[in-house]
């Protein structure tokens, strides 16, 4: 089920006034930066796990057949690397019919990973348990299955996954959830 949240996340505007906003990506946005940004780091945020529990309806699915996309999930102690990238708040608008599909704009800390101890605030998406769109946990093979056989408007759901393993693999960044699932989409066991 498709969840548009575009009008919410354009009232929510943390940092108005502001001439640049830090936004950190943790899926599509590290590989997929179709949009115009002024600088861009490696980054990461304490507290979260990126799982492939949302439901993907308009992008790597259809509503009759969604696919999975990655979201954050709370998990104290770890940390979710990803790339920050300072944006124009105008940037903004377009990020959000992009990232409709039950996703809010929350405020966090983003530790950049080219310098110790620099940090900032930003904003990230995060599609929470309590959107329409949610899947949740499922068993790895179930994940990949789906992930394997949907496809939406944006192409297949399993480029998505394969992209989102490549970008991380080549920032050095180890995530077993994402590495299993593209392992069993290729046929590498992990």
């Amino acid at each position: 089920m498709m969840l548009d949240t575009t009008r919410q996340n354009q009232q929510r505007n943390p940092f108005a006034g502001h001439s640049a906003i830090w936004l950190f990506g943790y899926g599509s946005l590290i590989w997929k930066a179709d949009f115009p940004y002024i600088e861009r780091r490696p980054a990461h945020i304490h507290g979260w796990v990126r799982r492939f529990w949302q439901g993907s309806h308009d992008h790597r699915g259809t509503p009759e057949a969604p696919g999975r996309v990655v979201t954050l999930v709370r998990r104290p102690g770890v940390a979710c690397h990803g790339m920050a990238y300072r944006i124009a708040p105008e940037v903004l608008t377009p990020l959000d019919v992009r990232e409709k599909n039950g996703y809010l704009r929350e405020v966090t800390r983003l530790h950049f990973d080219d310098a110790a101890g620099e940090s900032a605030e930003g904003l990230v998406y995060l599609a929470g348990a309590d959107n329409a769109a949610f899947l949740g946990e499922a068993p790895l093979d179930a994940i990949a299955e789906q992930i394997a056989t949907a496809h939406g408007p944006s192409g297949p759901n399993s480029d998505y996954l394969l992209n989102l393993a490549a970008a991380l693999h080549e920032l050095g960044v180890e995530d077993d959830h994402v590495f299993a699932l593209a392992g069993r989409l290729t046929g590498e066991a992990r």
